[in-house]
């Protein structure tokens, strides 16, 4: 059960949030606890929308935007997220279990994506403190100013979620998955 309210249904979202949440429904099928629990601040809700969709249109593609999700939500601790993103690196980005389970250990199988995978634990685990080697590496794999600072916004938005989902215990709605241990 969450610390907070989460609206059971669109209609019990503030009246700000709900054609927000109608939105997500038209998206994805349904309203993840996630994004209800989010709505208790129409605000939040919109923002956090807002930068997803621009990412959504960026320069990354959606098989390495859920695998630094992974990554980013394991070395956060985050239940929540590493179940919604593995579900969804399967079902959306079709990953593997081993796949799934390299990025949840900062790495991918993928040699590109090995390295925005493994930046983005780097800046996650260390906090934005990355040395020029770091930095070095995901550029020598072929990733441009512009996709480093998606990278940057995708690690952002998804500690965001990691901390309103651990902070307010947001019940999970996807099959489970638990973090190894917090970083």
């Amino acid at each position: 059960m969450s610390r907070i309210p989460t609206p059971v249904s669109i209609a019990d979202a503030p009246v700000k949030a709900q054609p927000l949440l109608a939105a997500v429904n038209a998206q994805l099928g349904v309203v993840p606890n996630m994004f209800r629990l989010i709505s208790n601040s129409p605000q939040t809700l919109e923002a956090y929308l807002a930068v997803s969709g621009a990412l959504g249109k960026g320069a990354l593609p959606a098989a390495t935007r859920e695998r630094i999700a992974l990554a980013v939500a394991e070395v956060n601790g985050c239940n929540y997220c590493l179940s919604a993103h593995a579900y969804l690196g399967k079902t959306l980005a079709k990953l593997d279990e081993a796949e799934i389970a390299a990025n949840r250990s900062g790495a991918s199988h993928d040699p590109k994506a090995d390295a925005a995978v493994r930046f983005a634990a780097t800046i996650a685990r260390q906090r934005g403190q990355v040395n020029d080697a770091d930095l070095s590496a995901v550029k020598h794999a072929g990733y441009s100013d512009a996709q480093i600072l998606e990278i940057i916004m995708h690690i952002a938005i998804n500690t965001f979620t990691n901390y309103v989902n651990e902070v307010l215990g947001t019940e999970i709605d996807f099959p489970i998955v638990e973090a190894r241990k917090a970083a």
